[in-house]
C-alpha cells in the first residue's frame, strides 16, 4: 500500500498507513463506514483535531508535568502486561479435531427443543367454547376476531397470540393439546385451571440435533476461550511460585 501523506499539522506527518492503522482497532463492524470517503474525511478531521490539542498540551507543558508523568508511567506498565498476556496466548490454538471432539462428546448440548407458535381463546365454560368454534369452523368468523370479542386472557389484544414456546411453560393439559396437533389446526375445547381453550396452532418447530458446521464457530470460541483461560491460570501459578516470597499484603 502506498504509504502517501494525507496531512501534515506543525511537522508531523498523518499517512494512509496511521489511518488505516487507527481503522483497524475498530470492532468489524464498524470498519465499513471508513470504507466510505465520508468515513474516512471524518476520521482524519478527527486525527487533525487529536494532534492540535497534543500541540496545545505540549505549549502548555503538561507533558513536564507529574501527573502526566504519573499517567505515562501506569499508561507503560498496562501496554506491557497487556502485551505479556498477549505473548502468553499466542500458541493457544484450536484444531477442527478438538472441535469435532467436543461436538461429538456433547452431543446433548446441541440439541435445539421443540417449539409451537400458537394463538388461543379462553372462556368460562365448555358450552361457549364449542359455540364459537363452531362458527370459526363454519366461516362465520375468525379465529382471531374469536378471540377479540371472546376471549378472556389478555392475549386478546394480539388476536389470542400466545408467541413462541417450548414445553414446561404452559400448563399440562394445554402443552399436551398443543404440541399433539397439526399446522393450522384449531382444537378444542382444552379444560385448565383457567377454563375452557380453543387452540390455534400456528406453526410446530421440530426439536433435533445441531449439524456440526452449525455450531462449529461457537464451539471454537468456547474452546479457545477455554485453552486460553488454563494457559494464563498455568503461568500464572508459575509466576506465583517464582515470586511468592516477593508478594506481601499490607492490611
Amino acid at each position: 500500500m502506498d504509504n502517501k501523506v494525507l496531512v501534515t499539522i506543525a511537522g508531523r506527518e498523518i499517512t494512509e498507513r496511521d489511518l488505516e492503522a487507527i481503522i483497524s482497532r475498530y470492532p468489524q463492524d464498524k470498519r465499513a463506514y471508513f470504507d466510505s470517503e465520508m468515513g474516512r474525511k471524518q476520521l482524519l478531521e478527527q486525527l487533525v483535531s487529536f494532534e492540535l490539542m497534543n500541540k496545545l498540551g505540549t505549549e502548555m507543558e503538561l507533558d513536564k508535568t507529574e501527573e502526566y508523568k504519573s499517567a505515562l508511567e501506569q499508561m507503560e506498565r498496562d501496554l506491557l502486561t497487556q502485551m505479556t498476556i498477549n505473548k502468553v496466548l499466542s500458541d493457544v490454538t484450536v484444531t477442527d479435531a478438538d472441535a469435532e471432539t467436543f461436538y461429538n462428546e456433547h452431543a446433548e448440548e446441541f440439541k435445539t427443543p421443540e417449539t409451537v407458535s400458537s394463538k388461543h381463546i379462553l372462556v368460562d365454560s365448555e358450552e361457549k367454547a364449542n359455540e364459537i368454534l363452531a362458527q370459526i369452523k363454519a366461516g362465520d368468523v375468525t379465529f382471531e376476531d374469536a378471540a377479540r370479542a371472546n376471549s378472556t386472557c389478555p392475549s386478546k389484544d394480539q388476536g389470542g397470540d400466545l408467541g413462541t414456546f417450548g414445553r414446561g411453560q404452559m400448563v399440562p393439559e394445554f402443552e399436551e393439546a398443543v404440541f399433539n396437533m397439526k399446522n393450522g389446526e384449531v382444537s378444542g375445547p382444552v379444560k385448565t385451571q383457567f377454563g375452557y381453550h380453543l387452540i390455534k396452532l400456528e406453526n410446530l418447530q421440530a426439536g433435533g440435533e445441531s449439524e456440526y458446521e452449525e455450531v462449529r464457530n461457537e464451539i471454537e470460541r468456547s474452546l479457545m476461550y477455554q485453552k486460553q483461560s488454563e494457559a494464563y491460570n498455568k503461568e500464572l501459578n508459575n509466576l506465583k511460585s517464582k515470586y511468592n516470597d516477593t508478594v506481601k499484603y499490607h492490611a
